[in-house]
């Protein structure tokens, strides 16, 4: 199988985009443990060993979309997804429909929730702070 081939057959069983999905889901899930557990007092040798089967089903992940095809109809092998009649893909660029709404919904809670509750604590102050006329700075450092 010559090198092109094999990319190509690579991106054809989007075992690329799996690649890409585990690798960024694996990295939110590891943060997230590193995150939370200690909370719990989970011993960091837990939080370690899931953090390295996250990294060793990399491998899994990969060789199962090589075999394996997500279809309408559910999951195939490769050859009998090949074989079945091609369905038109979904319009491109529906991503950027979901970025958008994303953005907008985040957008919307900032201005509506966020920036409310940080005035909530300055609302009615309009006391300012006095400082007195002579004043002395001491700054030390060790030689």
């Amino acid at each position: 199988m010559k090198i092109d081939t094999f990319f190509t057959e690579l991106k054809r069983r989007n075992v690329y985009k799996v690649a890409i999905a585990y690798i960024v889901g694996g990295w939110a899930l590891s943060q997230g443990i590193a995150q939370v557990f200690p909370v719990f007092d989970v011993p960091s040798s837990v939080i370690r060993t899931i953090v390295l089967l996250i990294i060793l089903g990399l491998p899994v992940a990969l060789v199962l979309a090589w075999m394996f095809e997500l279809t309408p109809e559910g999951i195939k092998r490769t050859e009998t997804a090949d074989a079945m009649r091609q369905l038109p893909k979904p319009k491109k660029y529906v991503w950027i429909y979901i970025v958008i709404t994303g953005a907008a919904i985040s957008s919307a809670y900032f201005s509506l929730v966020v920036i409310p509750l940080s005035n909530i604590g300055s609302a009615g102050r309009t006391e300012t702070a006095t400082v007195p006329g002579k004043s002395i700075a001491v700054l030390h450092s060790k030689i």
